[in-house]
């Protein structure tokens, strides 16, 4: 893991939270997109050197929906870099770490993705990124 990636925080009205968030950062939001196959809408702020991404869920069932209906608001996930993501996902097997998804696959931002089950990582969601080339 090269660095933390950006930091992915569950909202319940993309748009709103866009508006509180440019306010906040001063500049709006450099990307937006729909993830289909997660049942989420994306954007995308920078702070410095830093990502910040807002998740709406798109549909009742999926993880962001469930996420805001059992905890509400607030930081769902923190994501990292990583240069190979399928070396990455087989290393921490081997550490013992329990891989959501076994095979990488494809999320926002031009990125392919996989997750680390919070009850291995102190309750943490652990995103891990490598850049579709």
């Amino acid at each position: 893991m090269r660095k933390i990636e950006h930091i992915g925080i569950a909202v319940k009205n993309l748009q709103e939270s866009n508006a509180l968030f440019e306010k906040l950062f001063g500049a709006p939001a450099y990307k937006e997109e729909e993830v289909e196959s997660e049942g989420v809408k994306t954007s995308f702020f920078m702070n410095g050197p830093n990502k910040i991404e807002l998740l709406e869920a798109t549909k009742p069932d999926s993880p962001i929906a469930k996420f805001l209906e059992k905890k509400g608001e607030g930081i769902h996930h923190i994501a990292f870099d990583v240069e190979n993501i399928e070396t990455e996902i087989a290393r921490l097997q081997k550490e013992g770490f329990v891989v959501l998804n076994e095979k990488p696959k494809k999320g926002a931002d031009n990125k392919l993705v996989a997750f680390l089950h919070p009850k291995g990582t102190n309750g943490v969601l652990i995103e891990l990124c490598q850049e579709i080339k």
